[in-house]
């Protein structure tokens, strides 16, 4: 039996559904979540998931080729909903035969997870409220991501453990469901095992990782962070229903209100439409992020952070942290 057997009999519907050793996902990080950091994850028994985010058909297409001569073992694709070229990302996807697809961003348009189903996928579907979950649930999703408040980047309003206490009785004996948001230690893995999760995901205790991509000064960033670092966005017009980004503040999340005023005066004219102002809204967030992750520029760009940025103190490996968080799950199990 593994060093980890406690823990791995309560992950076992999770590492089935996924087909890897551990069910630990790595969260789709734009920029971060790229073939590096993906295959090493995957490598390390976890599930690696590519960050598609504004990526074009043809980039996707050649990140998912690059991955795979990486690793050999499974990974996903990550797909914003609200992508103007969605069908054909999943058409990409399908292509390659890509075993897993997440849909994240929105409630995923009619006909999407169809087409992804039809190519032979399992689809990842993240759901804000308990209606929402049973309905994607029974309508052909494979499995639920809950992600709470504490994530970085992209964030709903509720805690990770309110949602956990709402959503695993509910639907956890039925259903393979992930938790995410917040989690950075063995302890709180152990912690939503308990409690039915098939998994977990976890991405800002990846995103300092040697393997990650990101820039020496994103990360050093990342090091000297505390959790009260990593602030939510803030929504100045109601009828600009921008899905708030959690960051660490810098001069970006200010600029960031800024593009806000812009895009509500836009609608105000009617130059632009609902649909188009949350696009442009997107692609601030896309060149932010980038700004941040590839060029470096920490003090202008987008430092997209969980609140368990205060527990990210050093470049590890990948493998090492996969086994750090084991080791301390197994433990938590053990005591208990």
């Amino acid at each position: 039996m593994s060093m980890y057997s406690k823990s791995l009999a309560l992950m076992q519907r999770g590492t089935e559904f996924l087909g890897c050793e551990y069910a630990v996902l790595c969260g789709a990080m734009s920029w971060v979540s790229e073939r590096n950091l993906v295959s090493a994850i995957s490598n390390a028994g976890g599930f690696g998931v590519i960050a598609c985010g504004a990526m074009t058909p043809d980039l996707l297409y050649a990140e998912i080729a690059a991955t795979r001569t990486m690793t050999d073992k499974p990974f996903g694709v990550n797909l914003i909903t609200m992508h103007p070229q969605l069908m054909e990302l999943i058409e990409v996807c399908g292509r390659h035969n890509v075993s897993h697809v997440v849909l994240a961003g929105g409630i995923p348009p009619k006909g999407s997870v169809e087409a992804i189903k039809a190519q032979g996928a399992k689809v990842l579907v993240f759901a804000p409220t308990l209606a929402l979950a049973k309905k994607l649930l029974r309508s052909g999703a494979d499995a639920l991501v809950i992600e709470g408040s504490e994530a970085g980047g992209h964030i709903g309003p509720v805690a990770t453990s309110v949602l956990a206490q709402e959503f695993l009785p509910a639907l956890a004996e039925e259903f393979v469901v992930f938790v995410a948001g917040g989690i950075g230690t063995g302890d709180m893995i152990a912690g939503y095992l308990e409690m039915g999760a098939s998994g977990v995901q976890l991405g800002t205790r990846f995103a300092c990782a040697n393997e990650s991509i990101a820039h020496p000064d994103f990360k050093k960033a990342f090091f000297r962070a505390n959790a009260r670092d990593a602030v939510a966005s803030v929504q100045l017009d109601a009828r600009l229903p921008v899905i708030p980004v959690r960051a660490l503040k810098n001069k970006g999340t200010a600029e960031f209100e800024q593009i806000q005023r812009e895009v509500a005066q836009l609608l105000d004219q009617g130059s632009v439409d609902m649909g188009e102002a949350q696009l442009r809204i997107e692609h601030f967030w896309a060149g932010a992020l980038r700004r941040a992750v590839i060029d470096g520029d920490v003090d202008n760009g987008s430092l997209m952070a969980g609140q368990i940025v205060g527990l990210v103190k050093e470049e590890e490996p990948v493998a090492q942290i996969m086994q750090g968080l084991m080791a301390g799950c197994e433990e938590a199990l053990a005591r208990r």
